[in-house]
């Protein structure tokens, strides 16, 4: 049967906004099929580590944590996990320098066969605006001309402390 889960973007370094995606994929999909699911629909590069967490809040210390160190993303799936117990939300986290904080919830859309000649997982739909993975080249140049305006500026001063003495 196909599952219809809302990912909701909660945090990240370069968030700009609300984002939120509905991606379909088979019930039988574990938590690394969701996570390569979730990059895809918001075209970051996998290129950190990942995992999810089951808490009350996404900011929650008591957690239930499934990774690639207890293997539970390579054998924990979306039929097995939904619905979720009382009171407790799924959360995956990105990369842990940059802390993309996404919510993972069941829609309201009940689970459906798989419809012919579609490919699944598949975004169904998403509103919002798309996160940006990092800073395009244009940014970090300018942040970098910004540092050497301040360099130069130093310079200045100390120049001119070294001709009061």
């Amino acid at each position: 049967m196909i599952t219809t889960l809302k990912i909701t973007l909660l945090r990240g370094r370069f968030c700009e906004g609300e984002w939120s995606v509905n991606i379909e994929l088979d019930g039988s999909a574990t938590l690394d099929d969701l996570h390569y699911a979730i990059q895809k629909a918001v075209h970051f590069d996998n290129d950190h580590q990942y995992c999810f967490y089951l808490s009350r809040t996404d900011r929650s210390r008591n957690r239930e944590y499934f990774n690639d160190e207890n293997e539970l993303i390579f054998t924990q799936t979306i039929k097995d996990l939904f619905p979720l117990p009382s009171k407790q939300s799924l959360f995956y986290f990105f990369d842990w320098g940059d802390d993309w904080v996404f919510k993972v919830s069941s829609s309201r859309k009940r689970p459906h066969d798989p419809v012919e000649g579609l490919a699944y997982p598949r975004v169904e739909s998403e509103s919002g605006i798309k996160p940006v993975q990092y800073l395009s080249d244009e940014d970090d140049d300018e942040d970098d001309d910004e540092d050497e305006d301040d360099d130069e500026e130093d310079v200045a001063v100390n120049d001119s402390e070294d001709n009061e003495e």
